[in-house]
């Protein structure tokens, strides 16, 4: 296909391309964990993300804290498949692995107990 101004088309090559740089897809990836999570445990640190992005597929490593107890495998779950879905969603990228690693456990009880002694 020409490119000549008024063609149809614009061949391939010519296009150029769109780079999203890897801090970019971790700042999508940590927003999408925050969102299945719904919240985060009091005194807890927001997900964050680091990512690499080899041509339009993007492996994800997800660090998180989560409130005990509670089902850590279904949360992990919900957490890999939104963030997978979101980030191929707004990146237009293929996300092939997300790897969930959690932190802390933040326990309900603990937390009470030491409200308790501080009266």
């Amino acid at each position: 296909m020409p490119s000549r101004p008024g063609a149809k088309g614009v061949r391939p090559a010519e296009r150029g391309a769109t780079t999203i740089a890897d801090r970019v897809v971790a700042k999508i990836a940590a927003q999408a964990a925050r969102e299945a999570l719904s919240h985060v445990p009091e005194d807890g640190s927001a997900p964050h993300a680091t990512v690499a992005v080899h041509h339009d597929h993007a492996r994800v490593r997800i660090s998180l804290e989560l409130d005990y107890p509670c089902d850590i495998g279904g949360r992990c779950r919900d957490v890999r498949r939104h963030v997978a879905e979101r980030v191929e969603a707004l990146a237009g990228m293929a996300v092939p692995e997300v790897a969930v690693q959690v932190e802390r456990l933040h326990s309900v009880h603990t937390r009470r107990a030491a409200q308790g002694r501080l009266r």
